[in-house]
């Protein structure tokens, strides 16, 4: 290879939307260090800049992060999962009962928990592939169905607490210098980006987000591929589920309210297109620590905290970032189209 198509090469590399979206990253976080740490009075430095804020945004992106891991291979697949924020409340709420109520032990109500979230998503799965109904509606109807389920079951008024320290270290404490759910965050990380890129089920999903019809043509077994998918993003809405009840030491019917929003904001702020057919697992990640960064950041600067607003300022800015990477990925085939009208 020549010297000037290995300079292409690179500046593509420098230039893709992942490290594009690293570089506003790295931005990101230097304005919040910078106007968001301050000093006390007794010069302890406080605010974002410090450790424990760092180790802050981790333990709490977690969720969110397992979320937009589960739902990468779904959106690659042009498919779409509102359910995944409610199945993790549903799941949260099974797993308080059947640990307080049934008597199970910990690890085994976590198993049936993991099994009954994998159950959920294979309900979207058998709607979508079997009545071939479209996803956004199938899992419209699941997110009331499943948000409802956990209502119904806690009455709206029973929370499950009191869960041993054993248990919650998982999501309080840190091992190896980190999080400890933060290492959990890191092997589904793995293992989605082993199938998404180095697997025949991640060329397969890339070839049913092109064209589904394709894919049947060519021998793909569309249906049971997406089932996979589908089921896969159930299950890791359990373990989100257990992670958050570890993480705050209650199980409550209202767990994962809007983590949705956040979830699909990050897969497609990361590079997947909404229209199936290309996405990376690692672009996932960076819209999971760029949101993580704006939300924790914003509750560190003096003028959201005097007026009390960062959740609502998150909440705006994280939906103008949605419309924004939507936009971005529209844009390119617009234009597109003008070009080749015009010509």
């Amino acid at each position: 290879m020549s010297s000037s198509a290995n300079a292409r090469n690179w500046k593509s590399r420098l230039l893709s939307h992942e490290m594009l979206l690293l570089y506003v990253l790295i931005a990101e976080w230097l304005f919040f260090y910078f106007a968001g740490t301050t000093t006390n009075r007794r010069g302890v430095v406080v605010g974002f800049g410090t450790l424990d804020r760092q180790f802050d945004i981790l333990r709490h992106s977690c969720e969110i992060g397992l979320l937009a891991l589960a739902l990468t291979p779904i959106i690659i697949t042009a498919g779409i999962d509102l359910s995944v924020g409610s199945l993790l409340g549903l799941c949260a709420i099974l797993f308080g009962k059947l640990w307080h109520d049934a008597g199970l032990s910990l690890p085994l109500a976590a198993a049936i928990t993991l099994v009954l979230g994998g159950i959920g998503g294979g309900l979207n799965a058998s709607l979508i592939t079997t009545l071939r109904l479209p996803p956004l509606i199938v899992t419209l109807g699941t997110y009331s169905l499943f948000r409802g389920l956990a209502e119904a079951i806690t009455r709206g008024a029973i929370t499950y607490t009191d869960f041993p320290a054993s248990f919650l270290f998982l999501g309080q404490e840190r091992w190896l210098g980190l999080p400890t759910q933060a290492w959990l965050l890191l092997v589904v990380a793995v293992v989605i980006a082993l199938l998404v890129h180095r697997t025949t089920f991640g060329r397969s999903w890339r070839a049913i987000g092109f064209s589904p019809e394709g894919a049947r043509y060519a021998g793909l077994p569309v249906n049971r591929r997406l089932a996979l998918a589908y089921t896969i993003a159930g299950v890791i809405a359990a373990l989100a589920a257990i992670i958050y009840t570890a993480r705050l030491g209650q199980a409550k019917a209202d767990a994962g309210t809007g983590y949705e929003l956040f979830a699909i904001t990050a897969v497609v702020l990361g590079g997947t297109s909404i229209f199936g057919g290309t996405g990376s697992v690692y672009g996932t990640l960076l819209g999971v620590a760029a949101i993580a960064v704006l939300k924790n950041g914003l509750a560190c600067l003096p003028s959201v905290m005097r007026m009390n607003a960062a959740e609502e300022m998150s909440g705006l800015l994280t939906g103008a970032l949605l419309l924004l990477a939507l936009t971005a990925s529209v844009l390119p085939k617009l234009l597109s189209t003008v070009r080749t009208r015009k010509s």
